[in-house]
């Protein structure tokens, strides 16, 4: 089975792609592969302090993730997996895709403010050409029927 594989991070554009990745997965007889990813500078403190905080994320990421995936099995009837990292953003995304054949499209959402696109945009379109899978960026400002339309 094609997984589309989607970041959840803090952005409000991970909203976009989430949906998209869904409806595109739920359209193809496809799988959402969700990574989230905990940066390790969270986590230069004492051992004991670490730990607690790494727990934290986990507990964190674990809240969000049920918020995305119920939506997913309701409405679009994905059921989605979910992966968490410790590391830097970009080298584990690229870990994770080359860990799992069955990944066939990475899902970024783009920013919709002057900043430019984000991130994680900027990085991963930089190295486009050396990744095993395309990348689709999903504007952070489109409407859920725009979203429906596209997919």
């Amino acid at each position: 089975m094609r997984k589309f594989l989607v970041v959840l991070d803090d952005s409000r554009e991970c909203l976009n792609a989430m949906r998209f990745a869904a409806m595109r997965a739920a359209k193809t007889q496809g799988g959402v592969k969700i990574l989230s990813i905990i940066p390790p500078d969270e986590f230069q403190h004492w051992i004991g302090v670490g730990e607690v905080m790494r727990e934290e994320s986990r507990e964190r990421i674990n809240a969000h993730f049920e918020v995305f995936a119920k939506w997913m099995r309701d409405k679009q009837g994905v059921d989605p997996e979910l992966v968490i990292r410790e590391g830097e953003a970009v080298p584990e995304i690229v870990a994770e895709l080359k860990e799992d054949e069955e990944i066939g499209v990475l899902v970024l959402g783009a920013a919709a403010d002057k900043k430019g696109p984000g991130p994680l945009v900027n990085q991963l379109t930089r190295t486009a050409g050396s990744l095993p899978v395309p990348i689709t960026v999903v504007p952070g400002d489109l409407s859920k029927e725009q979203l429906e339309a596209i997919t």
